[in-house]
């Protein structure tokens, strides 16, 4: 008689500028649901979803950090000790493509040394239409490629509106990060899924835990 394997904790931290749609990834991610109009994140909220990649479940212990720079003091709380980070960018907002470089250089200094960064340059679907995506793209898939292959990233365009290659980049991560930094041994999420506790507060988190993706 077989078991399955036991799933892998990963903790893994969003990060980038406000407005970008960190939150919005991860909702659609762990939901597979959208909210047009998302309230900001106050601190940071805290998700799990497991995953299945050939024969590995991964349980992925999501922080989904604030983007205002008010809370930036509050990142490294997050990423300490992370094995993976999605650094998120809007692909029509330059700006948000310069924080991301920033959030890059400040997890290769100060995170753990073997954390697996993917960066995500969101709203493609704000781009795909061929009639006025010209005029919206102010950062070109060139430009996140090059950070990507100069840092060592994995690299994704994703639309969190539309769910295009959202479950692609945590199948991503979840590939190349190495057996050793994953510890086997979590409780599994069992019955849970779905289930959605909200709390608020100038330090809120949000919980909530899913099913397999």
């Amino acid at each position: 008689m077989s078991f399955p394997n036991p799933a892998k904790a990963v903790k893994l931290v969003l990060l980038g500028e406000a407005a970008v749609g960190k939150s919005s990834l991860v909702l659609r991610f762990v939901s597979n649901d959208f909210q047009e109009n998302k309230e900001p994140t106050i601190g940071a909220a805290f998700l799990t979803q497991k995953c299945t990649i050939g024969d590995k479940t991964i349980k992925y212990e999501i922080w989904d950090t604030a983007g205002q720079e008010r809370f930036a003091s509050l990142a490294p709380m997050y990423y300490r000790n992370a094995q993976a980070a999605l650094v998120v960018y809007d692909i029509t907002k330059p700006a948000s493509f310069l924080k991301a470089r920033h959030w890059v250089k400040e997890l290769h200094e100060q995170a753990s040394k073997d954390i697996t960064i993917a960066l995500v340059g969101n709203k493609y679907d704000l781009v795909e239409d061929e009639n006025d995506g010209d005029t919206l793209r102010k950062v070109s898939v060139e430009e996140g490629q090059k950070l990507a292959e100069d840092e060592g990233l994995l690299f994704f365009e994703t639309s969190a509106k539309t769910s295009y290659n959202v479950n692609e980049v945590f199948v991503g991560i979840g590939t190349k990060i190495p057996e050793s930094s994953a510890p086997t041994g979590v409780q599994q999420a069992g019955n849970e899924a779905g289930r959605i506790d909200l709390t608020t507060g100038a330090a809120s988190t949000t919980q909530q835990t899913s099913g397999c993706c």
